[in-house]
């Protein structure tokens, strides 16, 4: 009794000072991955995780702390959910900071500085809807350029459809997946329904049956079944006293033992392979009966509507597919301030406005814009006075935009008139008011073959008599507008035409085009026809403007046919030629109200490889331009001129090479050009560059050398700034070059 009184008091003491230890730790050191263990005066607690331990001690008193927990595996890293931000962004800003010492012609400007700020936002709100934001703001010191600010909050269902694909992508992946999965299980029901198969067949089989007829015949006619010799060999004598009868047959008792057992593991497999057969119906249910590719159903959409009735037919969870998404599918296009207004040829195309512009198309089509039109002409530009314009229009029709439609549109506002033939009253100030309708047809004949033909009716210009209300006299034909466009596609050759023709009413105005007060015809037709498997493009296109003008003192027609012809040829490791012939303009300005456009056509060739010669890459551009124009219809300096530019690239590591001969070729003159550059990549944030050029005016024996500088510095977490100088020349006084200073200071962040 003593010894057992002495034991239990030690015990008590080691105990007693392992708790005071404890109590006077704070950090346990743990097996590695399992983090530290944090010892408190009621429970012990380890960083990964609240976990019960056992606190032993070996014979040389070694204590040591056992989790109870042993399954829990503590080196497999914790899967966190991440939450997505209510709001994301993307994009970048840009400061641009150009200096010239001459500006060239045709305005002469001296010590010119723009500053130009710029940035792109790409929001998205919930990680579902995409919207985008761009500002733009350009200021300078020359009276002759705009101060442009422009801010811009842009949706478009194509943006919203990018993001639906990228995500359905990624889900039509772990659909693909989950698939895979439910096809192992499906595989796994097979081999159980086989093990079922073969026990059926077992308890079923004639065989069977037979022997438990044979079985039960013996039980009932207490005829035993024959011994074997082994039996026989050792006769249980002492049983057969004891019994004083025939030893009973257990082969029955045994085979019915064993059916019965069959008939319950059967019975189980059944049960088990239904609950089998509904979970999987379940899971098929639930990833879709279809195995239709998900991003092939987008792409191959027709339409908004079609699209959004094969997304509902799918299914899909709301991780795909966010509230709303019809709606946003039925938005083509949403925008706040500067924003692009383009409908139609004979109410308004290609407009820039500072306002807001919407269309949907659910299944009916509805658009509205409206706002103060930004800049049209070459106002962005030229800072000149011009009377305020601005453009309200409403378009209302059914059907798709993309199939069948019919679209009535009805426009007002104010525009400036470019017009030769007529002036307003000296006395009076012009009204520029203009109002108009039209409506708009569209007919899909088939998949890849469109026709789209309007109709349209305005009021008459300011210098008409009975201007008002001439929107609605239509015995009037002159303030009327005809126009029809078609497109076709044909699949077995690759031929894509596109056709336009319009006749437009001497007294016609829409946002759409310039009012002239003359009554003009044009049409245009353009060909795209590949040729040996997509390696040679032909572009071919004609096009004529026809002007009646009936205010001259004598009767004027203007008839010109526009013809141009591109060819481009790609060969897998050879150059891509291009060679295109086609009309150019310059618009020169007379006065405040006369504008004058001349036309003259342009060669264009270019040679253009990328290649590796001796394990180094390089790149060279060969390419000749040629104005066919006269000094009496052009103010550009180089009239009727060939232009030739050669220049090439070695690319060695962090060594770039360039280098670059020119020569331009007159009747007048000739200039030549010659200039060499080095670029640097000195580490991951810093790169420089340096070269010099030659210029020699031929006639006038001018020669010239100049010089270019630059460095680039990435610096990270701030951006990216990049310095630039440069001496060049530009035509100056009496066509003789003359020296030009410009330099640029840039910095860009990208978030």
């Amino acid at each position: 009794m003593n010894k057992h009184i002495y034991i239990l008091f030690l015990f008590l003491a080691g105990g007693l000072n392992s708790y005071a230890q404890l109590q006077r730790s704070t950090i346990l050191h743990a097996t590695g991955g399992k983090g530290e263990i944090l010892v408190f005066p009621r429970g012990i607690q380890q960083s990964s995780g609240n976990v019960s331990y056992l606190l032993a001690a070996d014979s040389g008193n070694t204590f040591a702390l056992i989790p109870l927990i042993k399954e829990v595996n503590y080196h497999k890293p914790k899967v966190a959910v991440l939450r997505k931000p209510w709001l994301t962004v993307h994009g970048n800003v840009m400061y641009d900071l150009y200096y010239q010492s001459g500006v060239d012609t045709p305005y002469q400007q001296k010590d010119v500085y723009q500053h130009t700020l710029t940035t792109y936002l790409d929001i998205t709100v919930k990680d579902q809807y995409p919207v985008r934001v761009a500002f733009s703001t350009t200021r300078g010191n020359s009276a002759m350029f705009r101060n442009i600010t422009g801010l811009n909050l842009q949706y478009t269902n194509r943006d919203f459809k990018s993001m639906l694909l990228n995500k359905l992508q990624s889900y039509d992946a772990g659909r693909n997946l989950q698939l895979q999965e439910l096809e192992q299980y499906k595989e796994q029901m097979d081999v159980k329904s086989m093990e079922i198969s073969r026990l059926r067949g077992w308890l079923s089989s004639p065989a069977q049956l037979q022997r438990i007829v044979e079985e039960r015949e013996r039980k009932l006619y207490k005829t035993p079944q024959a011994p074997s010799f082994d039996s026989l060999s050792k006769p249980d004598l002492n049983a057969l006293l004891h019994y004083k009868k025939l030893p009973s047959d257990t082969n029955l008792q045994h085979f019915e033992d064993q059916y019965a057992a069959k008939s319950k593991q059967l019975d189980s497999l059944e049960k088990e392979w239904n609950g089998m057969e509904q979970k999987y119906r379940e899971k098929q249910k639930k990833l879709g009966g279809e195995k239709e590719d998900l991003t092939s159903a987008v792409m191959n959409s027709r339409n908004n509507k079609e699209l959004a009735d094969k997304l509902h037919a799918m299914d899909l969870p709301d991780t795909v597919l966010p509230k709303g998404y019809k709606t946003l599918l039925a938005i083509k296009s949403f925008g706040i301030g500067r924003t692009m207004v383009n409908y139609s040829e004979l109410t308004a195309k290609d407009i820039s406005i500072q306002g807001v512009q919407l269309e949907y198309n659910p299944s009916y089509y509805v658009a509205v814009a409206t706002g103060v039109i930004d800049y049209r002409f070459r106002n962005y530009i030229v800072n000149s006075n011009r009377p305020k314009q601005y453009l309200n229009l409403f378009r209302v029709g059914i059907g798709m935009k993309e199939g069948n439609n019919l679209i009535f549109t009805y426009y007002t506002g104010k525009k400036q008139l470019y017009n030769l033939n007529t002036s307003a009253d000296s006395a009076s100030t012009p009204d520029y008011h203009l109002m108009g309708m039209a409506l708009e047809g569209r007919w899909q004949l088939t998949k890849n073959t469109y026709f789209t033909g309007e109709v349209a009716k305005s009021s008459l210009p300011y210098y008409r008599e009975n201007k008002q209300n001439s929107l609605f006299h239509f015995n009037d034909h002159s303030n009327e507008a005809y126009a029809v466009k078609g497109f076709s596609f044909i699949p077995v050759t690759g031929t894509r035409i596109n056709a336009v023709y319009k006749v437009m009413g001497a007294g016609f105005q829409s946002f759409s085009m310039y009012t002239t007060g003359s009554a003009q015809t044009a049409w245009s037709v353009r060909v795209d026809q590949p040729f040996f498997k997509q390696k040679l493009t032909i572009t071919a296109s004609v096009r004529q403007n026809d002007y009646t003008s009936q205010y001259q003192q004598a009767d004027y027609r203007s008839n010109t046919v526009f013809k141009s012809l591109q060819a481009t040829l790609r060969m897998k490791k050879w150059p891509v030629i291009s060679v295109g012939y086609f009309p150019s303009s310059q618009l020169t300005k007379l006065s405040d109200n006369n504008y004058v456009e001349n036309l003259f056509y342009t060669l264009v060739a270019s040679l253009s490889h990328f290649y590796k010669y001796h394990g180094i890459t390089m790149n060279t551009i060969l390419s000749y331009t040629q104005f066919y124009n006269r000094q009496t219809d052009s103010g550009f300096v180089y009239f009727n001129t060939k232009n030739v530019l050669l220049n090439h690239v070695m690319f060695l590591g962090r060594l770039t090479l360039q280098g670059t001969a020119s020569a331009a070729l007159n009747s007048e003159y000739e200039l030549y050009g010659v200039d060499g550059n080095v670029q640097y990549k000195i580490n991951r944030w810093l790169d420089a560059g340096g070269g010099l050029k030659y210029s020699q005016q031929t006639v006038y024996n001018i020669q010239q050398i100049g010089y270019t500088g630059n460095v680039r510095m990435n610096i990270p977490h701030l951006g990216q700034i990049e310095l630039m100088a440069d001496k060049g020349f530009i035509p100056g006084v009496n066509k003789r070059l003359v020296s030009n200073n410009t330099g640029r200071v840039t910095y860009t962040k990208i978030f």
